[in-house]
């Protein structure tokens, strides 16, 4: 069982930078992936980045690609997210996730197990 919490989120103007954290519970952290997705207001749930158990690998949407950044400390359960240069369109609730993904479909929201509460980012322009 993995218990995540999400902290970090707030409103920032267009062009801003903010840093969420996924701090997670378990012995096992270190054994899944981590993600983090977003849904915004009217839209479907989407992935955002993801990084495999040992943070050897990071996949990014090509929306966010360059802009943000997923990191992992294992010895901290924690994952992070830092936000670059954030547009309005980046307006949504953060999700964290965990997750034993195969096949590399770190992009699948139904590839993940454990999900947090959210955090609300708001991007004004």
């Amino acid at each position: 069982q993995v218990q995540l919490v999400e902290s970090g989120g707030g409103s920032v103007q267009a062009g801003g930078s903010l840093r969420l954290s996924c701090a997670a519970s378990g012995r096992t952290f270190s054994s899944y992936a981590m993600g983090w997705f977003r849904q915004g207001p009217g839209k479907e749930r989407e992935f955002v980045a993801a990084i495999n158990w040992s943070g050897g690998r990071t996949y990014y949407a090509d929306s966010v690609k360059g802009r943000f950044t997923i990191s992992r400390d294992n010895a901290k359960n924690t994952v992070d997210l830092q936000m670059n240069s954030l547009k309005p369109e980046d307006t949504a609730v953060y999700y964290c996730a965990a997750g034993k993904v195969s096949g590399g479909y770190f992009h699948l929201h139904t590839q993940y197990e454990y999900w947090g509460q959210g955090t609300q980012v708001s991007v004004s322009s």
